[in-house]
């Protein structure tokens, strides 16, 4: 599990100061990595956790009583945000994962969110989750065009 995972790598992380860096891999973005260490410093919190807000796959509608679409809004931006997978750490977040077996986004992060010690990095802009083939072939296609918009080096 993710948690696990984390608690396997804790002999290796080092560094002047006890905060470290975690990513899923499994999302493309522009986020700048510096500015979420600073935004984690500022705050003083154990874990800052990088949040985006997320587009609808669909185009969303309001739909009447007889069935009549009242407004319609094709892949709209939706209200709030959700966890892209981009942290940053106090080495002491350890301490809330129980095992091997701990998926870090159960238990630890909602203790962390309950103690008041996650804070969320909000990023307004690109980011891609690489979860099926299909957002592969469209991260490579966009790739390919010369605009990935997460390329942020000359």
């Amino acid at each position: 599990m993710t948690g696990g995972r984390l608690l396997r790598v804790a002999k290796y992380l080092s560094g002047g100061d006890d905060t470290f860096l975690v990513t899923y891999g499994d999302g493309l973005s522009d986020v700048n990595i510096t500015s979420v260490l600073e935004f984690h410093r500022s705050h003083g919190k154990l874990a800052t956790m990088t949040t985006v807000r997320p587009s609808s796959r669909y185009g969303v509608l309001e739909v009447g009583e007889r069935g009549q679409v009242l407004h319609f809004a094709e892949k709209p931006v939706l209200d709030g945000w959700v966890n892209v997978g981009f942290f940053a750490f106090n080495r002491r977040v350890l301490d809330y994962i129980a095992g091997d077996q701990t998926p870090l986004e159960s238990a630890p992060l909602e203790s962390l969110a309950r103690a008041g010690e996650l804070m969320a990095y909000r990023h307004e802009g690109f980011f891609h989750a690489m979860d099926t083939y299909r957002e592969y072939k469209f991260l490579n296609d966009l790739w390919a065009s010369g605009h990935a918009p997460r390329k942020v080096w000359r």
